[in-house]
């Protein structure tokens, strides 16, 4: 337990005594007055209870608040790791674009050495040469245009290793200096379990593009849809307890707790409205990794007909009809557009229906920030297939993604109703008999 949770639980204790003393005495004199009867001073034994468990509740609250020295550090950690997931994100998006994910054929946990001399470059590209993306598509490529990929898919891989020791070095520090405690500490040991996996997810997605067994029969060798979304999920995931986290860790108490009743309502409201859309975000950035994984982006490049059609000609023709959902270019292709328009209208129809509630000013413009995000990701996506999916644009879809995801999720975490207890234990209680027997 953090050194501030103990002194507030002390601090509590000790004024929940004073109270009972004081009001022991005063419950004494009532007695006295009344001809030794009890009857009439009962209530205020009562009051007693009441007193004591309003104390310890507000000492606890600041040990939640987070007075102690661990938590602004903390926060900063933690923000800094989220940060670093949402640049893996995004490196790993530019490395997909630039079809850099196939270079470097084998993996290890520990992390591989890069080519140093002209004859390991050799070596490094002889086994590229060996990957059906070469003998398919790249065939005529030269050893400096190998390095670009090489470094690329290199950089992405040691990046992810480099933020695990950003997160485990710091996180023995704070363990040893006492900052977490053991509902922070189960959640950094999910983390650090999460974090782990993920490379492994990721290499079990490159191995589908480089083993002619695993490859999904198209023109052009690329990973398998289905393990690049798992790969992407997996990494919103681990990206969204860091964020959710931090939050807790910069703003322990909730907006909730210091506002009018009103103003509670209108929040209720929008909690009850955010978790759904939420989730519709999170789909909707999902779907739009089967739209990569099958390169969907580079087949009807038009906005909003496709094929001069607004349901496209060859939509879910697969059997059985599930594969559709998965493994149809146009399909998916369709889906995700549906998802996106759903999503921006349903932001919109969100933004329209809270205009008039009196929310918090911090809510307020966390629902304006959403929704420009929305409009300017729609806009980035029609972008991206207009212009048959640039790097520059592409990239910036996915990084949108991301951000509106963060979003909804600090407007989520504004509405919440009750503190977090990674900063402080079970508030303590004593009860009105227990009260009601001090003063006997």
């Amino acid at each position: 337990m953090a050194v501030a949770a103990l002194r507030a639980r002390r601090t509590a204790a000790l004024t929940a005594l004073r109270q009972l003393r004081g009001l022991a005495k005063n419950t004494w004199e009532t007695q006295k007055g009344n001809g030794g009867r009890w009857s009439t001073a009962r209530p205020a034994a009562s009051a007693v209870g009441s007193t004591i468990r309003a104390t310890a509740t507000r000492g606890f609250a600041a040990s939640a608040a987070g007075d102690g020295p661990g938590r602004i550090p903390l926060a900063w950690w933690m923000g800094g790791c989220s940060a670093w997931v949402f640049s893996m994100v995004v490196l790993g998006g530019v490395t997909r674009l630039t079809r850099s994910g196939l270079s470097m054929t084998d993996w290890k946990f520990t992390g591989e050495t890069p080519p140093r001399t002209q004859e390991e470059w050799e070596v490094e590209f002889a086994k590229y040469k060996r990957s059906p993306e070469y003998m398919k598509v790249n065939s005529t490529m030269t050893l400096e245009e190998f390095k670009f990929i090489y470094w690329m898919e290199y950089a992405h891989r040691m990046w992810g290793r480099v933020l695990g020791l950003v997160f485990a070095v710091p996180c023995t520090y704070f363990a040893y200096k006492g900052y977490i405690n053991g509902v922070l500490g189960k959640r950094l040991a999910l983390l650090f379990a999460m974090g782990g996996g993920q490379g492994l997810v990721g290499w079990w997605m490159v191995k589908s593009g480089l083993e002619e067994d695993l490859l999904v029969q198209h023109e052009v060798p690329r990973v398998s849809p289905y393990r690049l979304a798992a790969h992407l999920t997996s990494a919103f995931a681990i990206y969204s307890i860091l964020a959710w986290t931090t939050l807790n860790l910069a703003f322990p108490q909730p907006v909730i707790e210091s506002i009018s009743q009103s103003s509670k309502q209108a929040l209720l409201k929008v909690r009850s409205m955010v978790i759904p859309l939420s989730a519709l975000v999170g789909v909707t950035a999902i779907s739009g990794a089967f739209v990569a994984g099958l390169d969907a982006g580079h087949a009807y490049n038009t906005f909003p007909l496709m094929e001069g059609n607004l349901v496209p000609s060859g939509y879910f023709q697969l059997s059985p009809f599930w594969k559709n959902l998965f493994e149809d270019t146009a399909s998916v292709q369709f889906n995700h557009r549906a998802l996106a328009m759903t999503t921006l209208g349903a932001i919109t129809a969100f933004a329209w229906r809270t205009r008039t509630l009196p929310l918090p000013p911090s809510t307020r413009k966390l629902v304006y920030a959403v929704v420009a995000m929305a409009y300017v990701q729609v806009t980035l996506g029609v972008s991206t297939l207009l212009t048959y999916v640039p790097v520059s644009l592409g990239s910036a879809h996915q990084t949108g993604a991301l951000a509106l995801f963060t979003l909804m999720l600090g407007l989520l975490h504004s509405a919440r109703r009750s503190p977090s207890a990674i900063l402080s234990t079970s508030p303590l209680r004593v009860s009105s008999s227990f009260a009601r027997k001090a003063t006997a």
